[in-house]
């Protein structure tokens, strides 16, 4: 009977160790990418100059990336403005060299974001000694985004599927029920550029995103390239939303603002994939980036005799917070996680114990109900979009964790003479995945919890665990972690990996436009290595592509970033 309690106490003693309820501040693994950054003084006259050259790097990148994309961006089949037109028809004629123009626009964004982060986060193991100003990093950002505006969708053509739901709700059908295909017809102007995996798929998306859709269809109607343009506004809309939240969320955590925002808008991967292929994770992510600004801001206020310990302000802020997160949540469901850590939060400023987590779960679960039936009711499209949220499962993504696993072994299995048993295997390696992901989500709700966390760094711990083990990956679903992280990961074993996944993703992702065969991947190749390396070689000392002493250095203490929760 001793052995037995003995060993049911080693139990429970390793599940709470897990879980993290029983583990020291000190020994929390995780914590140890966040430190509190030092304020630093403005770039002195020669990095200005060197910085005013980076910056029209990046902004001649993304003009080439422009003029490239008349050619391999993801034109409609039909309704194509270039088609035909004297001059900048010639791009579509000319594939091969209009690829290798992206791609040299393609590196030298890359290359001068690279070097950005030079003034922002400073080199290796090192912070700046000067850091460039916020005013400066919003120009530049608002300078490369620009020609990416204007340019047709590059690395994605999802914006035609957006259309096409739109429309198939603006005539009064289901979304949820019925694909482009069915709900249109394949001779439709819409359902013509819906690549062939996705016409007879249902919207995949929230209620709130598919009604935006509905709304644009109702006023652009068959018009792609409107159609085009206004759900690139939306996806504006999203980014200007972060660079509003990242830097005060940064602030909360004690990391530079520009450092946040270098890292997490400036990133290639918002420019090329939020801004250049229009995807709604730019209007997610800044709506849930927005939301969880207004609760920590709400959670941030002095204890007060009124209810909850909240003022009227308070409440008005925890709950306008709370309802942009769920309407995050009703454009792409990942982001209602967020609610989970401002719960946790909510929960430790109300005491310890059971009482006060129900209660903020209570709380915040009201906010949400309401604000999930509002949106489904309102705009008419009930609740179909609880069955449609796995449509994607159907992709075999290289980038997903359980999905690579399973597709190697099996391959591995057709090498031994077994049998190609891939989707069997991918029936095992998926739901592990998920397991584990949960695991994870629940300890860094914990850790949250018990103060040893903050709640931005806890959740894009979560979101990255979410987005490795997740059946499916896209390049730009590594901005649900990135975000997050961006505001309160500082050492370099986060950064260091974020850069360069960002830097390599960006730079192998090939456009939309056309199927590209490989001699030609090949010779676009070939001209983006001379021409990088000779505008390296000619730039040498121009360019600070070396760490000198000015640029960056060991970290000296100074004025930190004040912290709060």
């Amino acid at each position: 009977m001793a052995v037995v309690e003995g060993a049911w106490r080693r139990s429970i003693e390793i599940g709470r160790r897990a879980l993290g309820l029983d583990v020291p501040p000190a020994d929390h693994t995780i914590a140890v990418l966040h430190t509190v950054e030092a304020d630093a003084p403005g770039l002195d006259s020669r990095e200005t100059a060197q910085f005013k050259r980076i910056r029209l790097l990046g902004a001649t990148g993304s003009v080439l990336m422009a003029i490239s994309a008349l050619g391999v961006a993801a034109q409609p089949v039909l309704q194509n403005p270039v088609s035909g037109v004297r001059v900048i028809g010639v791009f579509a004629r000319w594939q091969t060299s209009s690829l290798a123009l992206c791609m040299i626009g393609t590196v030298f964004v890359v290359m001068a974001w690279l070097l950005l982060g030079r003034f922002a986060v400073g080199g290796f193991g090192g912070s700046p000694v000067h850091r460039l100003s916020r005013s400066q990093l919003d120009r530049t950002l608002l300078l490369w985004i620009i020609p990416l505006s204007v340019a047709p969708p590059l690395f994605s053509n999802d914006v035609y599927s957006y259309l096409a739901q739109g429309e198939i709700a603006a005539r009064g059908l289901d979304p949820y029920a019925v694909g482009p295909a069915t709900g249109l017809g394949l001779h439709n102007v819409l359902t013509y550029n819906v690549p062939n995996i996705w016409r007879d798929t249902p919207a995949p998306y929230g209620p709130l995103f598919v009604w935006m859709g509905r709304g644009i269809a109702h006023v652009t109607g068959d018009n792609i390239i409107v159609g085009v343009w206004a759900h690139r506004l939306l996806a504006l809309a999203g980014v200007a939303l972060i660079v509003w939240a990242l830097p005060r969320l940064s602030r909360r955590c004690g990391v530079a603002p520009v450092s946040a925002l270098w890292l997490g808008a400036a990133n290639p991967l918002v420019l090329f994939h939020l801004v250049g292929g229009v995807h709604n994770e730019a209007l997610m992510l800044g709506l849930m980036l927005a939301g969880v600004e207004f609760c920590l801001r709400a959670l941030a206020t002095e204890h007060t005799p009124g209810l909850g310990g909240f003022d009227q302000r308070g409440w008005l802020l925890l709950t306008f917070g709370a309802v942009v997160i769920t309407l995050s949540s009703a454009v792409k469901i990942p982001s209602i996680i967020a609610l989970g850590f401002v719960g946790m939060a909510l929960a430790r400023r109300w005491g310890r114990g059971w009482r006060p987590l129900l209660a903020a779960a209570a709380v915040l679960g009201a906010i949400t109900l309401v604000t999930t039936l509002f949106v489904s009711y309102t705009s008419g499209l009930g609740f179909g979009w609880t069955h449609t949220l796995n449509a994607a499962s159907t992709v075999r993504s290289w980038m997903s964790l359980p999905t690579a696993v399973g597709i190697v072994t099996g391959f591995g299995g057709v090498l031994l003479g077994l049998g190609d048993h891939t989707t069997a295997l991918l029936s095992i390696t998926r739901p592990i995945a998920a397991v584990v992901a949960a695991l994870i989500t629940v300890r860094m709700l914990i850790a949250t919890w018990t103060g040893r966390l903050q709640p931005v760094g806890a959740m894009g711990v979560s979101l990255a665990a979410i987005v490795l083990l997740f059946p499916v990956v896209q390049p730009w679903y590594l901005l649900w972690a990135i975000m997050p992280l961006a505001a309160w990961a500082t050492t370099p074993a986060f950064r260091v990996p974020a850069v360069v996944f960002s830097a390599v993703v960006s730079v192998i992702l090939m456009p939309r436009g056309a199927d590209f065969g490989v001699f030609q991947i090949i010779e676009a190749a070939v001209a983006v290595v001379i021409v990088a390396l000779g505008f390296i070689a000619v730039t040498r000392n121009l360019l600070p592509w070396r760490n000198r002493t000015g640029v960056s250095a060991p970290s000296q203490p100074g004025p930190a970033y004040g912290v709060s929760s």
